[in-house]
């Protein structure tokens, strides 16, 4: 068998209910979530457990919550024994994998990612940036587009590059509309508008950033103890300078998702276990090679079978 990696998904991938079946069940899971309240000075627990969605899905309750479920779910399936050799995150997963590596304590993720959220909303005043994900063009002439429409006044860029044919642009909102058009002229087969509350991963985020830099500061952010996967630059970093350099920069750069993946493949990976709701990374990882194995953790249920797959495997 190879190596394995742990993966965590982003913003998106949130779901009312989620993390609520855990917490019953298990007492470490519970003292987590009872934490991530503690913490933020409210339930954020009962947003997860009881919804409404749009309450979840505000970036500053999202992000939190999501990296709150994530961090159960690794630590309920680390009690089998079975450790990964690389992590990787995507956008606001790389803080989860970051929490799962050892590079920061569940605590200041928490926080941090809060105010990341909180930062990410007042950027740019609601209804001027947006996202869109444009299908079945490259990322060359995908490039070119998004270069000409930002040079005539408009921003707008490459912001997750997630698989093959499925990448997402971000910008103002006349800038993704303006790209969205001539993507299909060049060959897109598809561009979809996202439901996102401002231009995430674009230059729009830079005030953000200097925010996000400060409170990075105060995290006690150390060496991981298993490389994680930069988004910025799809290369392993553990230095705690380094890993705090990437999380500011992060902000206003692309996802590279996708280089993500293969060089992980590159390293020797061909396991992929995904900790959080839904399975977005799990059909992005098949994606980019469909040869690789898989595995989805999104409850106590799904866990128990990825261990079990993982024991079978290695017998």
């Amino acid at each position: 068998m190879g190596k394995i990696a742990f993966i965590f998904p982003g913003q998106g991938s949130q779901a009312v209910g989620m993390g609520k079946e855990l917490a019953e069940a298990n007492g470490t899971s519970k003292s987590l979530f009872e934490k991530a309240d503690q913490l933020l000075g409210e339930s954020l627990s009962s947003i997860m457990f009881e919804g409404p969605q749009e309450v979840l899905t505000k970036t500053v309750n999202a992000q939190p919550a999501l990296l709150t479920v994530s961090t159960a779910l690794v630590e309920l399936f680390r009690e089998s024994g079975i450790e990964a050799d690389y992590a990787a995150g995507h956008s606001l997963g790389e803080y989860s994998a970051l929490v799962a590596a050892g590079a920061i304590p569940f605590e200041d993720g928490v926080f941090t990612v809060r105010k990341r959220g909180e930062f990410m909303e007042e950027a740019v005043p609601a209804g001027l940036g947006t996202m869109a994900a444009v299908l079945g063009l490259e990322r060359g002439p995908l490039e070119e587009v998004t270069s000409e429409i930002t040079a005539e006044g408009n921003p707008v860029q490459l912001a997750n590059i997630n698989s093959p044919g499925q990448i997402v642009i971000s910008g103002s909102v006349e800038g993704v509309k303006l790209a969205g058009e001539r993507a299909k002229s060049a060959g897109a087969k598809r561009v979809i508008p996202l439901e996102v509350s401002g231009p995430f991963h674009s230059s729009l985020m830079e005030p953000a950033a200097g925010k996000l830099s400060e409170v990075l500061d105060k995290a006690d952010i150390k060496n991981a103890q298993i490389p994680v996967i930069a988004n910025v630059n799809a290369e392993p970093m553990s230095d705690a300078a380094a890993i705090k350099e990437n999380l500011v920069k992060q902000l206003y750069s692309p996802v590279l998702w996708e280089d993500s993946v293969r060089k992980m493949i590159e390293l020797g990976v061909d396991t992929f276990i995904e900790f959080g709701p839904g399975k977005v990374l799990a059909g992005l990882v098949k994606k980019i090679d469909r040869s690789v194995t898989v595995l989805s953790v999104s409850d106590e249920q799904s866990c128990y079978a990825a261990i079990a797959a993982l024991k079978e495997e290695t017998k």
